[in-house]
């Protein structure tokens, strides 16, 4: 670390000297790569096949450093789960970091260092990027925006207009890690544990059903979880979805969190998961393509879509044998997850 000041200052964002440090100190030395150019107001990309992928977004968590991440490493995998998701293989990052006056430089740099690391694994360039600085007060310490760009590799068309009655709905692993560990890491209700997020790239769950057939569409279970996954495409499709609570994992310890404080895990943020659509006669081979896999071992099938008598509903089969509505999400359970 050679950058002199120990907290960010207003001058970090003025254009000048101190901002080109803060840039080529932090940022440039943990991000560089072929394509950054600090001096360019804009950089030219290579981008191969004619169907290009762009997403976009925000990353706010608090705390910043949680157990299994930090939002640096968010920042990529959640961009870069858009992407892989969309039957994409991501190629650029862009990134904006807004950080508050008086953010700890040292703090920073571990964050910016995530970044570089996460990218790296999952073998993409940050490209361009960009630096404000807020007033002190003004911001949660440290906001990341970045925008993703890959090429479309799925061999079909991944759209919930694909999605037909009795296709099958499956999971890639356990729900709620990462909203649990979030949560606890804040320590607000005096509770402490070894619950580590799921924040990982879900790249090689996705590229892993390029070859079978019949996948209709993908989605990573982000904010408002599986459930929220349910009723978006029970919304689009006004098929029902019934959702198996004894087959859809759930870690003990993340159960046992959620019982004590009242939080249901179906709603809770994923952040390594991949929710797949696929037709029935194809569920299994899928299913198996994920379990084989080190990210994918508790793959399970989570559901069944139906028919749209009365318009389409998502309810939960519960363990006990009965049956019982899932809602659509109003209030956020935990804000500021991701």
């Amino acid at each position: 670390m050679t950058l002199q000041d120990s907290h960010i200052a207003l001058a970090h964002g003025n254009g000048g000297r101190y901002m080109r440090d803060l840039i080529e100190q932090v940022f440039a030395r943990h991000l560089g790569s072929e394509t950054l150019d600090t001096d360019a107001d804009s950089v030219p990309l290579t981008l191969p096949g004619d169907r290009i992928m762009l997403t976009t977004d925000g990353f706010t968590v608090q705390p910043l450093e949680f157990p299994g991440g930090s939002i640096g490493s968010l920042a990529v995998h959640g961009t870069v789960n858009d992407l892989a998701v969309s039957g994409a293989d991501p190629l650029y990052l862009s990134l904006n970091a807004f950080i508050e006056e008086g953010f700890d430089v040292a703090r920073l740099e571990r964050i910016v260092a995530d970044i570089g690391r996460a990218a790296a694994q999952v073998g993409v360039s940050v490209a361009a990027g960009d630096t404000k600085v807020l007033p002190r007060g003004e911001g949660g310490g440290l906001y990341l925006a970045t925008t993703g760009i890959g090429v479309s590799r799925h061999p079909d068309a991944l759209a919930m207009s694909e999605i037909r009655s009795s296709d099958v709905l499956l999971v890639s692993g356990p729900i709620g890690d990462h909203g649990i560990a979030v949560m606890l890491a804040r320590e607000q209700f005096g509770l402490r544990g070894d619950i580590r997020s799921d924040a990982a790239c879900v790249l090689p769950l996705t590229r892993a059903l390029r070859g079978v057939p019949g996948v209709r569409f993908m989605r990573d279970p982000t904010r408002g979880g599986l459930a929220t996954v349910a009723h978006e495409i029970s919304r689009a499709t006004d098929l029902s979805i019934a959702l198996d609570e004894a087959t859809i994992p759930v870690r003990p310890a993340v159960q046992a969190v959620c019982d004590m404080l009242g939080y249901d895990p179906f709603y809770l943020a994923c952040e390594g998961r991949v929710v797949a659509v696929v037709a029935p006669e194809t569920a299994a081979q899928a299913l198996a393509a994920w379990q084989d896999l080190p990210g994918g071992t508790d793959a399970a099938i989570a559901g069944t879509l139906g028919g749209n008598a009365g318009g389409g509903r998502v309810t939960l089969r519960t363990t006990v044998g009965g049956e019982r509505f899932l809602e659509e999400l109003e209030d956020d359970p935990l804000p500021r997850i991701c």
